[in-house]
């Protein structure tokens, strides 16, 4: 396909794309220098990644797009604003109510992203007769760098995408294609001596900059995390109950930001902050109902209440004491262990000791209540 040719399609997609609902649009070749594979092992070995098996056994698919799909030639990557109407910092004093990360306070971008993707990928494929797949973080394609391939941005030293032009708030969606388009340039570091987003974590999860431990992370800990708490992370927690903005609010790139105004990615009723004692008072029906169309189903009921409970020890609100109380006999015993741990918070072991259960048999539940009481071995 001559030059021109090549050229009026990028443009055609860029503007289509948003026309479509994106922001921006930038294209790379679909693949990865072996240096971006080798950080990815690193990460692995490392044991940064936690619990989130899928990451190591999808290793040889994620290195490189070509990996997954050995016909793919160019990534065409479009980035939607999602940039919050206020500062995410300030949400951290509202202690009674439950912090939601602001990218899952509207409608799932996964599926918002999709279909626009759908439409552009059709119509890509029905101008050109190119082969096309579209991703959005739901597939081993490591998108981030990809977008910073592409020019979207670079990925700071918290490892998110930064934008020059939309700050820490960008959703991520990818069309990959057999076809040839013009490539954009590389986006360049610019951090510099920066470390803001490093210093504010509340957990220290980066060991250094530009990397991540998962498991140190509020991010991971509240969504992809399944067991209990770990003891030294819970007050750190404070009222997140789902993600963590903190790195990503930081930044000082986010000057040059603006809110977003798609209506899709906006706060829904009910779930920008709401009390937490709404949330610690769902049932598992009337929590999907909440969040079905929404990030936050992801989770599910009971690492979401697990969450809640966490906050509710922290947030200081002697109202919120009976309906943590009601968890104590809960058939889950992360529910249970967590109730334990935010009554200690606000009772002392002489007013807990007749809330124990004496058919409790679970051992870490158990053990939650020899920590409350100050129980000896």
């Amino acid at each position: 396909m001559k030059d021109k040719q090549q050229n009026d399609i990028k443009e055609w997609l860029a503007a289509t794309g948003q026309a479509e609902g994106f922001d921006i649009c930038a294209v790379t070749a679909a693949d990865l220098p072996a240096i971006i594979g080798a950080g990815l092992d690193n990460y692995l070995q490392a044991g940064h990644h936690g619990d989130m098996g899928w990451m190591a056994e999808t290793r040889n698919r994620r290195t490189t797009p070509t990996a997954m799909w050995d016909a793919a030639r160019t990534a065409v990557i479009f980035g939607c604003n999602y940039g919050p109407d206020h500062d995410p910092m300030d949400n951290l004093t509202a202690t009674s109510s439950a912090n939601i990360s602001v990218y899952a306070r509207g409608r799932d971008y996964h599926d918002v992203l999709k279909g626009r993707l759908k439409q552009l990928a059709g119509r890509l494929a029905a101008r050109t007769g190119w082969q096309v797949k579209i991703f959005v973080d739901t597939a081993p394609l490591m998108e981030k760098p990809l977008a910073a391939q592409a020019g979207l941005g670079w990925q700071g030293k918290h490892t998110n995408l930064v934008s020059r032009s939309y700050g820490s708030w960008l959703f991520l969606g990818t069309i990959l294609t057999d076809g040839l388009l013009p490539h954009d340039l590389a986006a360049s570091d610019s951090c510099g001596s920066c470390t803001a987003c490093l210093d504010i974590c509340p957990t220290d999860a980066f060991p250094a900059p530009y990397k991540l431990d998962a498991r140190r992370c509020i991010s991971y800990l509240t969504i992809e995390f399944a067991g209990i708490i770990p003891l030294n992370f819970r007050t750190a927690m404070g009222n997140r109950v789902f993600g963590c903005d903190d790195c990503l609010a930081v930044c000082p790139w986010n000057k040059f930001a603006e809110s977003s105004h798609d209506l899709k990615l906006t706060a829904a009723k009910g779930r920008a902050m709401p009390p937490l004692l709404d949330m610690l008072s769902l049932d598992e029906e009337s929590f999907k109902s909440l969040f079905s169309a929404s990030p936050v189903k992801r989770t599910g009921y009971i690492r979401f209440m697990r969450n809640c409970l966490i906050a509710a020890g922290n947030a200081g609100d002697d109202k919120l004491i009976p309906v943590v109380k009601s968890y104590l006999l809960h058939y889950d015993p992360r529910l249970r262990a967590s109730a334990v741990w935010a009554l200690s918070c606000y009772l002392d072991g002489d007013a807990l000791a007749p809330l124990h259960p004496a058919e409790e048999r679970d051992i870490d539940v158990q053990a939650e209540w020899k920590a409350a009481l100050n129980l000896a071995d």
